[in-house]
């Protein structure tokens, strides 16, 4: 009995981590006695050991689960943090994106009323329509671009003639210009393949367009130049490139005067 009980003192159990401690059950005598058959004390303590000699646990195995678990903590914390800066950025894509397409509508809305004002009034009677490709999604497919030159049919601007399709751009360019107004153009030989009514009628238009911005437009169309303020003319003499400056309306007055006198 002093053996076994020398023994058993040598016992110990290991401490856990953030657990009480715990002390080895000791058996009080009225227990042990009704225990009938000692054999079975002794096959458990048996298979006992068998077990734990077979398990080999790792008794470090706690703290490294603690290491670990601290550190998943730590992980899904920046998740957390980067998941809502995700979802603020989502957001305010989404708000842009909302922005962008309501400023187009808008945009596109007034384009396509001037538009139709402005081929209007250049071809007399005519009629020019912008159509969104994909009305759902604006800027996935484009726009198409039709017009109906007077006494004719609806066309796109690619079946059109060299005239028509002149017409057809300068409206066009004329309702961006009406959206987005600056102020200074420059225009490059618009009228080439106008006909002398229709470069008159352009000419007066742009005319009109002079009170709030500047128009400076290369072209050799009489009609187009005759109506200008102001005209530079470019010419070469002996291999030098040179300029003049004419007033028009002034040349008119002083031919009218010496008419008159």
């Amino acid at each position: 009995m002093k053996y076994w009980q020398d023994e058993s003192a040598k016992l110990s159990l290991h401490t856990i981590e953030d657990q009480p401690a715990e002390e080895l059950c000791v058996f009080p005598p009225a227990e042990l006695e009704a225990i009938s058959n000692p054999n079975i004390l002794v096959n458990k303590m048996s298979t006992l050991e068998i077990q734990c000699g077979q398990m080999k646990p790792n008794l470090g195995a706690i703290a490294e689960y603690k290491k670990k678990e601290e550190l998943y903590l730590q992980r899904v914390a920046q998740l957390d943090e980067i998941t809502a800066e995700r979802d603020k950025f989502k957001h305010a894509f989404e708000d842009l994106r909302k922005q962008r397409l309501t400023e187009f509508m808008s945009g596109f809305n007034m384009i396509t009323n001037k538009l139709k004002e402005n081929y209007q009034m250049l071809t007399l009677g005519g009629d020019a329509e912008l159509e969104l490709v994909d009305s759902l999604d604006p800027f996935s497919e484009g726009i198409m671009f039709s017009v109906r030159p007077p006494k004719k049919s609806w066309k796109k601007i690619f079946n059109l003639s060299g005239g028509e399709k002149t017409l057809s751009s300068l409206a066009l360019v004329f309702a961006l210009h009406h959206y987005k107004p600056t102020p200074l153009y420059f225009m490059d030989e618009i009228d080439a393949a106008l006909d002398f009514k229709n470069v008159s009628i352009v000419a007066c238009y742009i005319y009109e367009q002079t009170k709030n911005a500047q128009f400076i437009i290369i072209s050799l169309r009489n009609n187009m130049f005759e109506i200008a303020d102001r005209l530079i003319g470019i010419y070469k003499t002996h291999n030098t490139t040179k300029s003049v400056g004419i007033n028009p309306k002034t040349i008119v007055f002083r031919e009218h005067d010496a008419i008159t006198a």
